[in-house]
C-alpha cells in the first residue's frame, strides 16, 4: 500500500467523482482509477460502488476511509512535528473561532504574536460552537479560541482568558435608547435578533431571560454577529451581544446599554486536545495566548 493510493483514495472518497478528484490532484484520470483499482486489489475487497462517472463508498469503503484520514494526519502531524523541532518559529498553527472572536479577538492576539514570531503561518478556520468543539477532538484543527469555555468536555483541556459581559443592543429608535443602563425585564416585551437554534450565544441569551421569567419572541435569526447588528440596525428588533463585538465601532443607528440585573457574562478560553501533545509552534502560541490575556486582564483592573 502505497501513501500516494491513499491519498487518491480519500480525494476520490471525499468528491465522489473519479475526474473531478484527479483535476484537483492535478493528474490523470486513467492515473486515479488505476491507482484506486490497485488499492483494491491488494485489499481483497471493492472500495466503491461504480456508478457511471460517480462513485461512493462501499460499507468497508467508509470504515477504511475513517482509518485512512487518520494516518494521514498522524503522518501529517509527523512531518510538521520534524520541522518545527528543527524550528518552532517557522511552523503553522491551526485554530478554530467562532464569529463572535473574528472582529477583534482574535486579530489582535494573532497581530501580537505574529510581531515576534513573524515566520510561524496560520490556518484560520471559522465555525459553530460544536463544530469547533469536534474539530480539535478530530484534530482537524489543532486548538480552538471558543466562548463560553465549555465543560464536562473529557478529551478536551481548556483555560479561561477572559470573561466578558454581553450588553443590549438597541435601535437608536428605541424607546429605552437614552438610558444608561437596563434590567433584562425592560426588554421583556420587544422582538429579539438572535442566532438560529443550536448556537451558544442563543442558548445563553434565553436562559438569562428565563432565569427572570420569560421566553424572548424571537422576530429575525443572522448566523453570525454582523447579520444580527445590520438586523437592529435596519430597526427590526433588539438583540444581546458580546461587549467585545462592539469594541472598534458600533453598528449605524445603534445604541450599546450595559445589562445590569441580572448580570449576563460569558468566559472565553482556548482548547486543545487531551489526547495528543501540542506540536512546538502550537505550544509556543498557546503560552502566548495565555501569556497575553493574563498581562492584558491584570492591567485592565
Amino acid at each position: 500500500m502505497e501513501l500516494r493510493q491513499i491519498q487518491y483514495f480519500i480525494e476520490v472518497a471525499k468528491r465522489e467523482h473519479v475526474t473531478e478528484a484527479a483535476l484537483n490532484l492535478h493528474v490523470a484520470q486513467s492515473a486515479v482509477s488505476r491507482q484506486i483499482f490497485n488499492l483494491e486489489s491488494e485489499l481483497g475487497v471493492d472500495l466503491f460502488f461504480r456508478e457511471g462517472r460517480s462513485v461512493r463508498l462501499t460499507p468497508i469503503g467508509k470504515i477504511f476511509l475513517e482509518h485512512m484520514e487518520q494516518a494521514m494526519k498522524v503522518i501529517d502531524n509527523a512531518k510538521r512535528e520534524v520541522e518545527e523541532y528543527v524550528n518552532p518559529e517557522r511552523g503553522t498553527i491551526r485554530i478554530g473561532f467562532p464569529s463572535s472572536l473574528a472582529n477583534y479577538t482574535l486579530p489582535t492576539v494573532v497581530s501580537a504574536f505574529r510581531d515576534k514570531y513573524p515566520k510561524v503561518k496560520f490556518q484560520l478556520n471559522q465555525g459553530s460552537y460544536r463544530h469547533l468543539i469536534d474539530a480539535v477532538i478530530k484534530g482537524d484543527i489543532d486548538m480552538a479560541l471558543i466562548g463560553p469555555l465549555p465543560k464536562n468536555e473529557h478529551k478536551l483541556n481548556g483555560d479561561i482568558l477572559f470573561t466578558e459581559n454581553i450588553v443590549a443592543l438597541l435601535p437608536s429608535s428605541h424607546p429605552l435608547a437614552d438610558r444608561k443602563e437596563l434590567t433584562l425585564s425592560q426588554l421583556q416585551e420587544d422582538s429579539f435578533i438572535l442566532f438560529p437554534k443550536g448556537f451558544i450565544l442563543r442558548e445563553i441569551i434565553v436562559n438569562a431571560c428565563q432565569e427572570i421569567g420569560y421566553l424572548p419572541k424571537v422576530s429575525f435569526e443572522g448566523e453570525d454577529i454582523d447579520a444580527i447588528k445590520g438586523l437592529v440596525s435596519a430597526g427590526l428588533g433588539v438583540t444581546l451581544i458580546p461587549e467585545i463585538t462592539l469594541i472598534d465601532s458600533l453598528p449605524r443607528s445603534t445604541v450599546m446599554i450595559p445589562i445590569t440585573e441580572p448580570k449576563v457574562t460569558r468566559t472565553v478560553g482556548v482548547i486543545i486536545p487531551k489526547e495528543r501533545q501540542l506540536l512546538p509552534t502550537e505550544r509556543l502560541f498557546h503560552e502566548f495566548l495565555k501569556d497575553f490575556f493574563l498581562i492584558l486582564n491584570n492591567f485592565q483592573r
